[in-house]
């Protein structure tokens, strides 16, 4: 599609404490829903991680702030494995 500017989007895959996934699923929401300059979307899954958040600003400096400042300093996060897209390819 031309004349639609890719949009800064990271995929993050984040494991959590045994049972707590529905908690940091909560607490996810609750600290990205003052970022007025972020969407998402984030949704618990099957499989080798726990959860699936989708984060998309103007700003890719200011995604990789909210996930290494914000998401990744959640209690019970275990860990983390970011996937940022490649802008140059959204218009393939």
């Amino acid at each position: 599609m031309q004349g639609i500017e890719p949009v800064p989007t990271a995929y993050v895959l984040l494991n959590s404490d045994l049972g707590s996934d529905a908690t940091v699923i909560k607490e996810v929401k609750d600290l990205l829903i003052s970022e007025t300059d972020v969407s998402f979307e984030i949704q618990g899954v099957y499989g080798v991680y726990d959860i699936v958040l989708k984060l998309m600003s103007a700003d890719t400096e200011n995604l990789r702030h909210v996930i290494t400042n914000k998401v990744r300093k959640i209690p019970k996060v275990q860990s983390t494995l970011t996937m940022m897209v490649i802008e140059e390819q959204e218009s393939f």
